[in-house]
This record gives structure tokens, C-alpha cells and sequence, in this order.
């Protein structure tokens, strides 16, 4: 056969497959109703196991995989199909919308906000970027800024979460497994790190280089170019300044933000010394209480998944049925288990699409170790 009797024959399986779809869809729909009527639950995990089971064994076994495949998307399908029948046994919807509805029309200019460093930090310049006029609240370290929402202290608060150079902020995706929060807003923010020291200190003087971990990492280039030189790390950029400030040394450098060198009475020694001209960070603004402001149409969720082949892929392939757009996946290990992991997704979702809220809720139902982190807009 040549490739148009082939194509052809290709168009008239297609056309079973469908008819043979619409029935399935339709049969489902009647057990939708069935469950409702005997309060059953829509996922029934049993039965698309033994469902999986039956149909990959009437295959040859280079197409088990494939037949798998295609029916953990018929049954995410299929189970979003029943939900238009059957109310949300998780009641998620309902808390969105309650959250949409009790959410004022705009983000709020003034608020007692928490960042981690001191003045002068990038956390407190994504923080002045976002409101108008804030209350800022310093903190030693990130937890104490997870601390400060979670106590009702302040009410939000300012942390990074990855850098474009330099990957994730690692500590900050480890606290989120152990606080309670929720994301309203993020913002991307172009970073310009230079190298800081007192007044009359040439590069050549500089035996010691001082920053944070992210920053050292983000300027690991220029500081392959200083062999000989000590690197130290501390808590933030801004608190490195300070500490060249205070220190008096002819003979040390800080890994700073613009503005630190006025702010600290510091030269400019060198200036743009990360390894990337487009070097951003991506913050985000925390809350204690869910709020979805007009405009949300970044989604952020953190699972615990099941410790078995196809989990992962089950996951990513039910955001893809539902055409959401995977922006970001990140893992990081459970202390205390056997290499389990904890998965971060953030993903292109508005929770005022009625789809979004409905493969919300079928997760919280049918997934233990599920959080909802929030709904927000980056800017």
C-alpha cells in the first residue's frame, strides 16, 4: 500500500475511535449519575488498575506501555467528564471562589511586610517594587520570615525563589514543606551585582570576597578570575556590605546590590560581574490567608507523590490533557524517608476557569500529600 491507501485506512480507524470515544463518554456519564445518586466517590483507583491490567495484556508487548499510557489519559478524562455530574466531594471549588470573592479588586499599597536581610537586600528592593509604601520587618533568615506570616506578625512577606543563573533557592523550597502560606503575587527582577570595598581599595588589594551563596554562585565566573582569593559566605548581599563597612579591611570585598555602595559609605570596584548580562530573580510575595486578586493566572502546588514507577508522568500528563502549560518543576528530597520526594509545579492556570478548579479539586480528592500554594500574577 502506498502512503495515501494508508492515510486513508488511518481515517477510518480514526473515525471508530471516535464513535467508540462518544460512547465511552456517554456510558461514563451515566455512572457519574450512578455515583452521585449512592455517593460514591469519581476516582476509584481499584478499578482503573484492573481496567490497565485487562487491556495491556491483549497486546504484544512492545504496545503495553503505549496502552497504558492511553488509558491513564482516558481515565483523567473521564474522571473530569463525571465531575460535571457529580458536586465536588472536596468542597475546593468553593473555597476558591470564596477566596476570589473575598479578595479586594486591587493588591494593597501599604503592608507590614517581612524580608530577610537589612536594608539595601534585594528581598527589600522586590519588596519596594511591589508596594507602594512599606512597613518592611527584617529578618536573620528565611524562616524567621515564614515565622512572621504564620504568627499573624506581618502580613506579608518578600522571599526568593530562583535566580536565572544560578537555579532555585533550595532553602526556601525546603521551609515551604513545613509552614503554613500562601502565595498572592510574584515578581521577576532584574539582579546587577557588584563587587564592593572601602574607599581606595584597588582590586589587587583584595584578599577576601564576602556574599551570599546565591550571589557568590551567580558571579562564580568572575571570581575564578581571583584564584588566590578567600571566598565567605553570609546571610544576604546587603549584610556583606555592612560587614566590609564595618570591618575597616583594606583588603576584603563585598558581592553587593546597587545602591549598597551609598547605602555603606563603599567604592565600586568592579561593576556587572555576574556570569549573565540577563541575570533575574524571581520572588514571591506570602501570605498567611488564601487571596486570588484579578488577573491570577499563575497556579503553584506542591505534591507528595506515590514512590512508583509512572507517578510523575501520570501528573504532568493530567495538566497536559488539560492544555495548562508546565512553567516550572521542582523536587527536593523528605528528610526522614527512603529517597521520597516532594514535587513544586507551578503552572499557567487561572482558578477562574472552571476546568482549572475542577482538576484542582480531582487532585486534592484522589492525592494525599497535596498543598495548594496559591493563585497570583507575576509582574
Amino acid at each position: 500500500m502506498d502512503m495515501t491507501n494508508l492515510r486513508e485506512e488511518i481515517n477510518k480507524i480514526d473515525e471508530e475511535l471516535v464513535k467508540l470515544f462518544s460512547k465511552r463518554m456517554n456510558v461514563a456519564r451515566e455512572i457519574a449519575h450512578y455515583k452521585q445518586e449512592n455517593n460514591l466517590p469519581v476516582y476509584d483507583p481499584e478499578r482503573e488498575r484492573q481496567v490497565l491490567v485487562r487491556q495491556a495484556s491483549r497486546v504484544e508487548p512492545d504496545l503495553q506501555m503505549p496502552v497504558r499510557l492511553l488509558y491513564n489519559t482516558l481515565f483523567d478524562i473521564s474522571r473530569n467528564y463525571q465531575r460535571q455530574y457529580v458536586g465536588d466531594a472536596s468542597g475546593f471549588r468553593d473555597v476558591l471562589k470564596n477566596a476570589m470573592a473575598n479578595t479586594p479588586a486591587t493588591f494593597p499599597k501599604q503592608a507590614k511586610v517581612a524580608c530577610q536581610g537589612i536594608e539595601g537586600a534585594y528581598s527589600q528592593q522586590a519588596c519596594d517594587r511591589l508596594f507602594s509604601l512599606p512597613d518592611i520587618m527584617y529578618f536573620r533568615n528565611f524562616e524567621g520570615v515564614f515565622q512572621a506570616i504564620e504568627s499573624g506578625f506581618c502580613q506579608y512577606g518578600v522571599l526568593p525563589i530562583e535566580n536565572s543563573a544560578n537555579g532555585s533557592v533550595t532553602q526556601v523550597y525546603d521551609l515551604m514543606r513545613s509552614h503554613r502560606f500562601h502565595i498572592v503575587r510574584s515578581i521577576k527582577m532584574k539582579v546587577d551585582h557588584r563587587l564592593l570595598a572601602n574607599p581606595g581599595v584597588k582590586l589587587s588589594d583584595i584578599k577576601e570576597v564576602v556574599s551570599h551563596q546565591q550571589a557568590l554562585g551567580q558571579c562564580s565566573l568572575f571570581l575564578k578570575k581571583l584564584p588566590n582569593v578567600k571566598i565567605t559566605m553570609c546571610e544576604n548581599t546587603a549584610v556583606a556590605a555592612k560587614m566590609v563597612h564595618e570591618s575597616g579591611r583594606k583588603d576584603i570585598a563585598a558581592i553587593s546590590s546597587r545602591g549598597c555602595d551609598e547605602l555603606y559609605g563603599l567604592d565600586v570596584v568592579e561593576e556587572n560581574i555576574a556570569n549573565s548580562d540577563s541575570n533575574f530573580t524571581r520572588f514571591i510575595c506570602i501570605a498567611r490567608d488564601m487571596e486570588i486578586y484579578p488577573g491570577s493566572n499563575r497556579t503553584s502546588l506542591m505534591l507528595q507523590l506515590p514512590h512508583k514507577p509512572g507517578s510523575l508522568y501520570n501528573q504532568i500528563a493530567g495538566f497536559a490533557a488539560h492544555g495548562l502549560n508546565l512553567t516550572k518543576l521542582e523536587s527536593r528530597p523528605i528528610p526522614g524517608t527512603d529517597f521520597e520526594f516532594q514535587f513544586y509545579f507551578d503552572l499557567e492556570a487561572d482558578p477562574a476557569d472552571e476546568d482549572v478548579a475542577k482538576l484542582l479539586s480531582d487532585i486534592i480528592t484522589k492525592q494525599e500529600g497535596y498543598t495548594y500554594l496559591g493563585s497570583y500574577q507575576e509582574i
